[in-house]
């Protein structure tokens, strides 16, 4: 008997260490269970599913398979689609109707039938994955349901360029999965996690995915930023100037992870902007600020790293003031960045007679990593992982985490 019990003690053992430490303690919480994911269950080893909404109001799709491939609905039997053979889907009287066939169901499946994942084209784009086909309003939403590691083999290389050193697209990578899990649900009134444009992150499927992008992916598999044992919201930016941004001073809330940290050097990607004081005059107007004509602006002169009444620790400016004939508009700096369409907020303003010269550094909000700034790094040597807690303040590299 005491061989036997033993015997299940190292068993018991063995199965919790072979668990993933993320799985065991602070898992991302996964979404409500329904009709659609139960069709598309993942086994339990499997990277985390991503639901992507590709397109939406459509009246018909066209969907083509690399390879043998099914179509079905939760209610009806599978209907069989040629490999390398378009297939046209609307729907009609209440049902999908695929090709000839008419499947009766709220979710239409698209999976392919082995495990060669050539991918599923919709309208001639293809994807890794399954498809998922909705009716919602006025017609069909496609969602592409796909596993975490796939998804960005598309999303790094259209974020990052594929020739920078490897340890630059390791971090992109590591940040844009904590991104992407941190944001699930982020659709979730029009039926999916994340959308395919910059307003989450860049997704173009197959075609995009290059050499270089796919081994970072494949390097840091399961590596996610956590900040409290949960995936933290890792975004990014084109170029810092020379220092990052707190989040207070571009959202109005603190996020402990996104302080302002200094780059190296400081001014990179300088950039100036002329326009007239009039066209100037207009755009403020139409947000409701009618200044009249324009006779002085207020703000502090910029250096980068240096903070003052109108400026932020990094510099940006945190609220700039138009002196008008009729009054005054004082606007904060990602404002003024938004109308104006400025490359960032690190911007000096000098007015003339009639023009209105705007010279400053970076690219983008200024919040995460600077991706310039971790090309720059990881050329001097530093590693992924020394990029990634330097732009980011008192995270956790978790590894394992599926």
């Amino acid at each position: 008997m005491r061989r036997f019990l033993l015997a299940l003690l190292a068993a018991a053992l063995v199965l919790s260490a072979a668990t993933p430490a993320m799985a065991r303690h602070h898992a991302p919480a996964a979404p409500k269970a329904d009709k659609t994911s139960a069709a598309v269950a993942q086994p339990a080893e499997q990277a985390p599913l991503l639901r992507i909404g590709l397109t939406s109001g459509q009246t018909g799709v066209t969907v083509a398979a690399g390879s043998r491939a099914e179509a079905r609905t939760e209610s009806s039997r599978p209907v069989a689609l040629t490999a390398n053979a378009p297939c046209e889907i609307r729907w009609q009287n209440g049902a999908f109707l695929v090709g000839r066939e008419k499947l009766r169901g709220e979710v239409l499946i698209i999976r392919s039938s082995d495990k060669s994942d050539g991918g599923l084209a919709l309208d001639g784009r293809r994807y890794r994955g399954a498809l998922e086909l909705r009716h919602r309003g006025a017609g069909l939403t496609a969602v592409n349901v796909v596993p975490v590691d796939d998804y960005l083999l598309s999303v790094v290389p259209e974020e990052m360029p594929t020739d920078w050193p490897a340890e630059a697209l390791k971090a992109q990578s590591v940040a844009a999965r904590s991104f992407a899990l941190k944001s699930r649900g982020r659709h979730a009134a029009e039926g999916y996690d994340l959308c395919t444009t910059t307003h989450c992150q860049l997704y173009k499927g197959i075609a995009s995915e290059k050499t270089a992008s796919t081994a970072a992916v494949r390097a840091t598999r399961g590596e996610v930023l956590t900040y409290g044992g949960q995936p933290i919201e890792a975004l990014f930016h084109t170029d810092s100037g020379g220092m990052t941004e707190s989040s207070e001073d571009v959202w109005g809330s603190h996020v402990p992870y996104l302080r302002a940290v200094r780059d190296t050097p400081l001014g990179t990607m300088p950039w100036t902007k002329t326009m007239s004081t009039a066209d100037l005059e207009k755009k403020l107007a139409a947000k409701g600020h009618n200044i009249g004509r324009l006779r002085a602006i207020e703000l502090s002169p910029l250096a980068v790293g240096r903070a003052a009444k109108d400026r932020t620790a990094s510099g940006r400016v945190r609220a700039m003031t138009a002196v008008g004939t009729k009054g005054r508009a004082t606007l904060t700096g990602t404002a003024w960045r938004s109308l104006l369409g400025l490359k960032s907020a690190l911007f000096d303003a000098k007015l003339t007679k009639d023009t209105v010269t705007f010279t400053g550094f970076g690219a983008g909000h200024g919040l995460g990593i600077s991706q310039w700034g971790a090309e720059r790094l990881a050329e001097t040597g530093k590693s992924y992982a020394d990029i990634l807690h330097h732009y980011y303040t008192g995270v956790t590299l978790q590894r394992n985490s599926y």
